[in-house]
C-alpha cells in the first residue's frame, strides 16, 4: 500500500473526497490529514513512520491496546461462519445473545437487559424513545421532558447532540429539539467560585431539583449525565454531586441515565462509572470499550424496571437499527470482554495502574501553565491557566490548549485539548514505564508552550 499510494498521495485523495467530522476542511485540507498506518501495544504509526504514544486510546476506546491478534481471529472465524444477520422477526446469533449474557453480568443486579445499537449516539438516541415509551405504558405519558447538562456530551446525532449540552453543536441544525432542557455543570475549577468543591458538588446537583419543579414533575422523564465528563474535558465531579443527584431522582420519580459510552468497562477501575460513584441508574447507553474499538458496536444496559414494562406492557418496541447486535461486532467485544476479564484489566486499572497514572498525571500541577491536574482511573485533566492561584484563564483558550497539544504530537504523544483543557485517555494496558513517558512529553509540551506564551 505505501509503495502504491506514497504519503502525499493518500493526503491528496483524503482532501478530495473525505469529509472529517468535526473538522474545518478547508484549513485541513491545506495542511493534509495524518494518515495512521498501523498500531501496536499502546503507540500508533503514521505512514511516514512516525511513532506516537496513544495517551487517548483512538478515541477514549481502545482499552486493550492495538494489535490483539485474538480479536481479528475471533472476528475472521465468525465471519466465515455468519458474517451478517439481524435480530429483527425473531432471530438472533450465537455471539448477539453470549454477549447479552456477558456484558449484563459485570452490571449489577439491576440490568439484566440491553438493547444494542451501532454506536454510542445511537444508543442515547435509543433511550431516549425508550423512556418516553415507558412513562406512556405505566400511564404517565405527560412525562417527556429530558434534563441534561450544559457542557454535557451524549454523541452528534440529532437526539444525541440536542441531549449535550455544547452551544457550538446547538447553533447548527437549529438544537436542541424540543423537550430538552439543561442545567449546569459540575465544573469547580471553572465555576465553582468561592464554594469548597463539595459546596458546589450540592449546589449544582440541585439545580436538577430546582429544575423539576419549574417544570412539574409530571412532565419530566428523565436525568442523564455522564459519570465523568469526557469531551467537556475529564470533569470529575465533586464527591458530593453524585449522591445527592441519585437521591433527587428517586425522590422524584425521574428516571436516572448514566452515559457509559466512555465510563464504561474499566475506564475508572469499575465496569461501569455508576458503580464507581455508587448510583443506580435506570438506563445506561454503552459504545467505545465494549470492543475496545475494534468493531463499532454500542448498547443501552435496561434496569429490571424499565425492561418489565417493555417486556409486559409496551408489545411492539418500533425502534432498531440494520446492524443491532451484529454477529461481528458481537463476537469481536465478547473477545474483548475475556481479555479484559482474563488479565484483570479492571482491577489493574483500580489497584496499580490507575493510581499510579494519577500519581504522574498529578504531578503536573507544579507547573507554572497548570492551574489543576486532576485524574480518576485512567483518565486525566489538564487545566492551563494564566495565573494559578486566581483561576485566572487565558483569553484565548482554544489557542493555549492546541499549542500545547502540538508540541506533545511533535515529540510522539497524542494528548487531547477540549478549550484550554488537556485530557488523556490511555489503553489500560499501559506500563508503568509508559506512563512516565507521557508525563515525560506532557511536561515538555507544557515547557514549551510556557517559553512561547512568555514570549
Amino acid at each position: 500500500m505505501p509503495d502504491t499510494y506514497p504519503p502525499s498521495n493518500l493526503a491528496a485523495i483524503d482532501a478530495a473526497h473525505h469529509l472529517h467530522p468535526f473538522a474545518d476542511m478547508k484549513k485541513l485540507n491545506a495542511e493534509g490529514a495524518r494518515i495512521i498506518q498501523r498500531g501496536e501495544g499502546v503507540h500508533i504509526f503514521d505512514n511516514h513512520g512516525r511513532k506516537y504514544l496513544d495517551g487517548f486510546a483512538g478515541l477514549w476506546c481502545v482499552n486493550i491496546g492495538y494489535g490483539r491478534r485474538e480479536i481479528t481471529d475471533a472476528v475472521a472465524r465468525q465471519m466465515n461462519e455468519l458474517p451478517y444477520y439481524n435480530t429483527f422477526f425473531g432471530t438472533t446469533s450465537t455471539p448477539t445473545t453470549l454477549l447479552a449474557q456477558k456484558v449484563t453480568s459485570h452490571a449489577g443486579e439491576r440490568f439484566n437487559h440491553i438493547f444494542f445499537t451501532g454506536s454510542g449516539s445511537e444508543a442515547n438516541d435509543t433511550w431516549f424513545r425508550m423512556a418516553r415509551v415507558y412513562w406512556s405504558a405505566v400511564g404517565k405519558p405527560s412525562k417527556k421532558i429530558v434534563i441534561s447538562r450544559k457542557n454535557g456530551y451524549h454523541g452528534s446525532t440529532v437526539a444525541g447532540a440536542s441531549l449535550g449540552g455544547m452551544k457550538y453543536m446547538h447553533e447548527q441544525g437549529d438544537l436542541p429539539i424540543p423537550g430538552i432542557v439543561h442545567i449546569g455543570q459540575p465544573y469547580w475549577y471553572g465555576e465553582g467560585g468561592d464554594l469548597s468543591p463539595a459546596e458546589f458538588g450540592l449546589k449544582v446537583a440541585r439545580e436538577l431539583e430546582a429544575k423539576i419543579d419549574e417544570l412539574g414533575e409530571e412532565s419530566v422523564a428523565a436525568f442523564v449525565a455522564e459519570p465523568v465528563q469526557g469531551a467537556a474535558g475529564v470533569i470529575i465531579p465533586p464527591e458530593t454531586y453524585w449522591p445527592e443527584i441519585d437521591r433527587i431522582c428517586k425522590a422524584r420519580n425521574i428516571l436516572l441515565v448514566t452515559d457509559e459510552v466512555i465510563c464504561g468497562f474499566g475506564r475508572l477501575g469499575a465496569w461501569f462509572g455508576h458503580q464507581y460513584f455508587g448510583v443506580e441508574p435506570d438506563l445506561a447507553p454503552i459504545a467505545k470499550g465494549l470492543s475496545s474499538g475494534y468493531l463499532p458496536i454500542g448498547g443501552v444496559l435496561v434496569s429490571d424496571r424499565i425492561a418489565d414494562v417493555l417486556i409486559n406492557e409496551v408489545g411492539d418496541f418500533n425502534h432498531g437499527f440494520t446492524y443491532s447486535g451484529h454477529p461481528v461486532c458481537a463476537a469481536a467485544a465478547l473477545e474483548n470482554l475475556r481479555i479484559i476479564e482474563e488479565e484483570k484489566l479492571v482491577e489493574r486499572v483500580r489497584d496499580d495502574i490507575g493510581p499510579y497514572f494519577g500519581r504522574a498525571w498529578r504531578g503536573l500541577a507544579e507547573h507554572d501553565l497548570v492551574g489543576e491536574a486532576d485524574s480518576i482511573g485512567l483518565m486525566g485533566g489538564l487545566q492551563l491557566a494564566a495565573e494559578k492561584s486566581t483561576r485566572t484563564r487565558y483569553d484565548k483558550p482554544d489557542q493555549v490548549g492546541s499549542l500545547v497539544r502540538n508540541h506533545a504530537l511533535a515529540n510522539g504523544l497524542v494528548l487531547r485539548a477540549t478549550a484550554d483543557r488537556m485530557l488523556a485517555s490511555p489503553p489500560l494496558i499501559i506500563s508503568h514505564e509508559e506512563v512516565d513517558e507521557m508525563a515525560r512529553i506532557t511536561k515538555l509540551a507544557l515547557d514549551l508552550a510556557w517559553k512561547e506564551l512568555k514570549s
